[in-house]
């Protein structure tokens, strides 16, 4: 490994340092919408399917919020300078059709960030659902299963989860501060605090782009412009060791690991948070890790776990370091950045990368955006 960055060797400060205990027995962090505020949402969505504007054509602009705009910007400051994460309480999601309940999230979504594609099929709006699959297929994502996911990142600057229906037990959602994390490591194993600013090797789950790696290059953290970002997931990390190419984990690696996993799983460091059908979750994926619990599922198919998935590029978003991310994928006019290039952009296998090189954008055309079905605009 090599290409240390700047390594913050101090404890971090500020509202993002949190713990468990902070928190406990406050709904600072919970935003419980007004009858008001959802009617708002809903006349937004209504105005939405009159006008016949395609899901994914549908911007900020077409979505006007004009009560709930000073508390999204509030969220979004929280989400960028405080905790990392807002839960909003209180849509009736058992009243909505499928349609009307995308729309609503999408359309709240727009006023925080810009949608980026969640897999190599260009989803932009996804379903966390059991599909069968198990992780040991390496082609499988955890939001596929109802195995535990244990804590992680993202591929985007926020998460937002919508959830429509919980499944019949477990599911439960954990989050932790990262930097809490990463203050534990200093004060722990100040020799392993390094290593989490050298480069590391993620697994791209096979669904990297023609000609593309199949893993990502990445520091697992970055101290720049005065904050602390981070990204982590232990299974991707171990599964990049399948390729020839990749370096081996050396034993300091897995230590680190395993601290990181042991903090992340301490009462004292991590959050439960009940998530049930209406809430809606959002997370900053740079300061805030994120579990899900294993679920039972209930077999009527209506009757399933179901949660829709934003990932975004946040509209004020911190400053990152060049290849954080690893290639850039978001849109070639850099308004975006993180997610999966979709295969279905490329028209040459090596040439043309959405966001990463030298293609002009009128060569690389993006993901139709002219359907609502829900198997083009989910992870079906």
């Amino acid at each position: 490994m090599k290409n240390v960055r700047d390594v913050l060797r101090r404890p971090c400060t500020g509202a993002a340092v949190w713990r468990a205990a902070d928190l406990a027995g406050s709904e600072e962090w919970v935003l419980r919408l007004s009858p008001a505020q959802v009617d708002e949402l809903e006349s937004a969505a209504r105005a939405v399917h009159e006008r016949g504007v395609p899901l994914l054509k549908v911007a900020a602009a077409d979505f006007p919020l004009p009560t709930l705009a000073g508390q999204l910007a509030r969220i979004a400051d929280e989400l960028e300078n405080g905790r990392g994460f807002v839960l909003v309480r209180g849509l009736p999601v058992e009243r909505y059709s499928l349609p009307v309940a995308s729309t609503v999230f999408w359309g709240l979504g727009q006023h925080l960030g810009i949608p980026v594609s969640q897999n190599a099929a260009g989803h932009m709006l996804g379903h966390a659902r059991d599909t069968g699959r198990t992780l040991a297929d390496p082609a499988t994502r955890g939001y596929q299963t109802r195995a535990e996911l244990p804590f992680h990142t993202d591929g985007s600057d926020l998460l937002a989860l919508l959830c429509l229906r919980a499944g019949r037990s477990g599911g439960h959602t954990r989050l932790v501060s990262s930097a809490a994390v990463h203050d534990a490591v200093l004060a722990r194993r100040p020799d392993l605090v390094e290593r989490l600013y050298r480069t590391h090797f993620l697994d791209r789950r096979e669904e990297q782009a023609p000609g593309e790696l199949p893993y990502d290059a990445v520091p697992l953290a970055a101290w720049y412009d005065g904050k602390l970002s981070t990204r982590y997931n232990r299974c991707y990390l171990e599964s990049a060791q399948r390729f020839a190419d990749v370096p081996r984990l050396e034993p300091a690696d897995l230590e680190l690991f395993d601290l990181v996993d042991e903090v992340t799983a301490a009462p004292e460091f991590r959050l439960d948070v009940g998530f049930g059908a209406g809430d809606l979750l959002l997370v900053n994926n740079h300061a805030v890790l994120h579990a899900r619990t294993a679920y039972e599922d209930f077999a009527e198919p209506a009757a399933k776990r179901h949660v829709l998935r934003l990932w975004l590029t946040a509209h004020r978003g911190r400053d990152l370091p060049p290849g954080f991310w690893g290639e850039a994928r978001g849109a070639e006019d850099g308004s975006a950045r993180g997610g999966i290039s979709p295969r279905d952009v490329i028209l040459t296998p090596g040439a043309c990368r959405t966001g990463a090189g030298p293609v002009a954008a009128d060569r690389c055309p993006r993901p139709s955006l002219t359907t609502t079905r829900p198997d083009r605009t989910e992870d079906a």
